[in-house]
């Protein structure tokens, strides 16, 4: 503990240990630590018993429910984009030769009190119940458009300089309606709410290309991966990774105290009477509860199943996003659905979770409409949990704190915070240019 590092990280979530992987590969002297026995923080994946003793204060699950250790329940479940930023990130640190992915079999969106699949292409337009025939007409020449854009060949631009033009000013050039609007900003583009249609229409344009790509990568039913057994899965592959490149890790490490300088600056973490110096500090923002404000709440369900969630083609694993205006809500709402074809579960049980950005101080009532939506549970958990982002000036102190998880079921706000983050702390930009096909080795 008495040697000194470049980058002391504190916490084993998923951010963290993307980050102190990519640090140590940069060749930073890294040393990792965590209160906690395990890896994951609160990104962790818990079996049956451990989930019992979470929200129930015991652990005794029903026999019924079949063995404990059959369970990857995901404290934190978001899918990846096949051809998405996290996917790079893993093949641009070999991580992937830790872990096995599979596709996940749907991609779904609720509009007009019902789920339909999320058409991603001119083809899969014109058959969508989602839009009347001249809606459909209207939606494959702007999904043409979509996919034949390219940043490098200016006639794909049709005279439009997408970096000026707003999302909403293109959309309306081929005059698409408010319930097209709806689902293909919310579950295509991903967005979490309808700022961007004032904003410059090159992030949107980019986006629906991400979702249409990365739905061809390996030709399944959604444009989503995850890995067998979950997501605990990913933050020891990152650690394994930062330990190959000279990382230290301690877990079972109480009271990592953070130590400052008369001038504010971090020199070092003290746990059990050991101080161990630094020149920056990455960290969850559990570690340093007054340097982060409190910015929303998530409110979530868990439900341990014995089917597939109803009217999504009996998907063994799938994600639907109810988007806002559906719901007369201010916020999202997301279903994950994953089962035994992905490992987290014993054959012919399903994991689902309901989440949301919380607006009341009911999660119950709030999340009734996504619950409504899977039919009969075996068992049901309630909870919610605070959010938080940085409040301080890294430059200053020289801390860099995470943003809590969101209640997204996809990683693309996750991984912008890690690369966001990764560019402060090295003040350089991570070379993402990798090639994806290799990636397709870790495709089972």
């Amino acid at each position: 503990m008495d040697e000194e590092y470049d980058v002391i990280v504190l916490g084993t979530g998923l951010k963290e240990c993307i980050l102190s992987g990519l640090l140590s590969v940069d060749g930073l002297k890294v040393l990792h630590m965590d209160r906690n026995d395990y890896y994951g923080g609160e990104s962790t994946s818990l079996n049956l018993k451990q989930l019992w003793q979470r929200f129930r204060g015991n652990d005794n699950p029903p026999e019924h429910l079949g063995s404990s250790k059959d369970y990857n329940v995901d404290m934190i479940p978001k899918f990846m984009m096949a051809n998405g930023t996290l996917v790079r990130v893993l093949i641009h640190t070999s991580v992937t030769k830790y872990l096995n992915f599979k596709a996940v079999d749907g991609s779904y969106v609720y509009n007009k009190k019902k789920i339909h699949k999320v058409p991603a292409n001119d083809v899969e337009a014109l058959k969508s119940p989602l839009m009347g025939l001249f809606e459909k007409r209207r939606a494959r020449k702007f999904f043409i458009y979509v996919q034949d854009f390219d940043e490098n060949d200016p006639k794909s631009k049709e005279g439009l300089d997408l970096n000026t033009v707003t999302a909403k000013e293109l959309i309306s050039k081929y005059g698409l309606d408010d319930n097209t609007i709806d689902f293909i900003g919310h579950a295509l583009a991903l967005y979490l709410d309808d700022a961007y249609l004032n904003q410059p229409a090159i992030d949107f344009v980019k986006r629906m290309k991400l979702y249409a790509e990365s739905l061809a990568r390996f030709q399944g039913g959604s444009p989503y991966i995850y890995p067998l057994y979950g997501l605990g899965e990913l933050p020891q592959g990152f650690a394994r990774l930062s330990a190959v490149y000279g990382g230290t890790y301690m877990l079972n490490k109480p009271e990592c105290k953070v130590e400052f300088d008369e001038s504010g600056k971090v020199v070092g973490v003290t746990s059990e009477g050991e101080t161990a110096k630094c020149k920056k500090v990455v960290c969850d923002p559990s570690y340093l509860p007054d340097k982060v404000k409190k910015v929303g709440k998530v409110a979530r369900a868990i439900c341990i199943m014995s089917h597939p969630i109803p009217n999504t083609n009996d998907s063994s694993s799938v994600q639907v996003i109810l988007p806002q205006k559906q719901l007369d809500r201010k916020s999202d709402m997301y279903l994950f659905c994953c089962s035994y074809s992905h490992n987290v579960a014993p054959k012919g049980k399903y994991i689902a979770f309901v989440t949301t950005e919380a607006e009341t101080d009911n999660p119950e009532v709030e999340l009734k409409p996504g619950i409504d939506l899977l039919g009969p549970t075996d068992e049901i958990f309630f909870d919610t949990y605070d959010r938080y982002e940085p409040d301080n000036q890294s430059a200053d102190d020289n801390c860099f704190i995470s943003t809590s998880y969101d209640a997204t079921t996809h990683f693309e706000t996750t991984v912008r915070d890690v690369i966001a983050m990764y560019s402060k702390i090295t003040g350089k930009e991570l070379d993402l240019s990798v090639d994806l096909s290799a990636a397709s080795a870790a495709e089972e």
